[in-house]
């Protein structure tokens, strides 16, 4: 298959990134990473989660981080998006009220790891999700979906690609918008990787996925350029490759959007978005977090 000639990049380091960083950072820099971000040509940027403080502390303050982007003059002259996860009814309503743009809702292809998550079984997920998306298609709030674990469980083990396939078409149909993919812990390899796409694009548009993949055993890019291959063209990453999932042990984190931006320009292929100013991003928060940058480019660019 021929590659995209362009790729939008989900910038997921404000949300998923954050929220597995044990410094945990004011909602004043959070908004000031969030709108670098913009500033640099991110168009679609996790801004932050509706769950509960007790379980998730670092997205606390996400109502004032939307306030306050949407009161900034950042977002009009950008264009950019901003998302939040919304996990049950009571954080929809948080997301309507403080006027995200879009919000997000999670399963996975697991029944251990959802269980563990967000307490319930696979089916239950989806069928909690029916009364999210019936609310959202009223106001025409857009809902994207994502699978966790679509490779390998910490829990399970390797995960069946038909079962992926399974919940994808769920999302789907139920009316997500788009259908984000993600490689939780980070086990997989190619072949893996071109296994569940192949059961999954049986049942989902191309064009309707995206890939979410963890750097855990450094395998993401790889991952990602089999992805491409298929035409998928829409790839979840984040800044200085921060976070992970704070529910599946061992995942060492999110690819470095600034390492997937460097494979993406040596092969020609169009986001629009600076690379060299997302490097100082991800440069300054892992400063502000007292944490090693994770991505390979930054680091390099860097020392040079």
């Amino acid at each position: 298959m021929s590659l995209p000639k362009q790729v939008e990049i989900i910038e997921v380091g404000p949300r998923d990134g954050l929220q597995n960083e044990k410094n945990i950072l004011s909602a004043e820099l959070r908004v000031e990473l969030i709108e670098r971000l913009a500033k640099a040509g991110l168009k679609k940027i996790e801004a932050g989660s509706f769950v509960s403080p007790k379980w998730v502390p670092q997205m606390a303050g996400t109502d004032l981080v939307l306030d306050q982007l949407n009161a900034s003059t950042v977002k009009q002259l950008t264009g950019v998006k901003y998302a939040a996860l919304t996990p049950n009814l009571k954080g929809l309503e948080g997301a309507i009220q403080h006027r995200a743009d879009e919000i997000a809702i999670f399963s996975a292809a697991s029944e251990s790891f959802t269980q563990k998550n967000i307490n319930c079984s696979i089916a239950e997920s989806l069928n909690r999700f029916e009364d999210i998306m019936a609310q959202a298609q009223q106001i025409n709030l857009p809902v994207r979906g994502y699978v966790s674990t679509i490779v390998g469980c910490p829990y399970e083990g390797d995960i069946d690609p038909e079962k992926v396939a399974e919940v994808s078409k769920h999302l789907y149909q139920m009316g997500c918008y788009e259908v984000s993919l993600g490689d939780t812990i980070g086990v997989g390899t190619p072949i893996k990787f071109k296994r569940m796409l192949d059961a999954v694009i049986r049942e989902v548009p191309v064009d309707k996925l995206a890939v979410h993949c963890h750097n855990t055993y450094g395998q993401a890019l790889v991952n990602i350029y089999a992805s491409l291959e298929y035409g998928i063209n829409k790839i979840d990453a984040a800044v200085a490759g921060l976070g992970g999932c704070p529910y599946a042990k061992g995942a060492s984190g999110n690819i470095a959007t600034e390492d997937v931006l460097f494979m993406l320009n040596g092969m020609n292929i169009e986001t629009g978005i600076d690379l060299d100013e997302v490097i100082s991003i991800g440069n300054w928060i892992c400063g502000e977090l007292d944490r090693d940058n994770q991505s390979k480019v930054g680091l390099t660019k860097s020392s040079v």
